[in-house]
């Protein structure tokens, strides 16, 4: 592109935000600030057996808690079930960490009919490759939630699972701390 034809494409793109920002005060909406970090979507992992492990998470970091990612909020939940039997936990966000494409979120298990889950804090690691995510926690060398030790905030394993095609995606915002 030579640099005339930079000049009106920047000078479009000028234009079109001005227009934006226009509308938003003209109506009297402020422009919507963008949140910190978040971790959004449903998927079921793949597991050739038939187990069925589904993840879902609604974590949020808010804009004004950019320098606290202590200061997530929102839930995730997962299952674990084969033939019948297994378990499902619910857990409520205590930190999100996002770099890129990849989330880290851990929280405290506020419901479990997994017997000694409720409590425990679990981390969970999501690779959002759109379609093709991954997806790892903090429990995969111990085999379950129970077994985690004093597990700090924000701390999770590598994502070596795949999610099941078709079944879901996941969302990260990246975080863009100042630094």
């Amino acid at each position: 592109m030579n640099h005339r034809a930079k000049i009106v494409v920047l000078g479009c793109a000028l234009l079109l935000t001005a227009g934006a920002a226009a509308t938003a005060t003209a109506s009297g909406d402020a422009p919507r600030q963008r949140e910190a970090a978040a971790l959004t979507g449903t998927a079921r992992l793949y597991r050739s057996a038939g187990d069925d492990i589904t993840f879902s998470f609604d974590a949020h970091l808010a804009a004004k808690d950019t320098a606290d990612p202590t200061k997530a909020t929102g839930t995730f939940e997962f299952s674990h079930y084969l033939n019948g039997e297994g378990a499902r936990a619910k857990a409520k966000v205590d930190c999100l960490l996002t770099g890129g494409k990849v989330a880290v979120v851990s929280g405290v298990i506020t419901s479990s009919d997994l017997p000694g889950a409720k409590g425990k804090r679990v981390g969970v690691t999501v690779h959002d490759l759109g379609g093709h995510d991954r997806l790892g926690y903090s429990w995969a060398s111990t085999g379950s939630p129970v077994e985690t030790k004093e597990l700090p905030t924000c701390v999770s394993s590598a994502p070596f699972e795949k999610v099941k095609k078709g079944t879901g995606d996941f969302t990260v915002v990246p975080w863009r701390p100042d630094f």
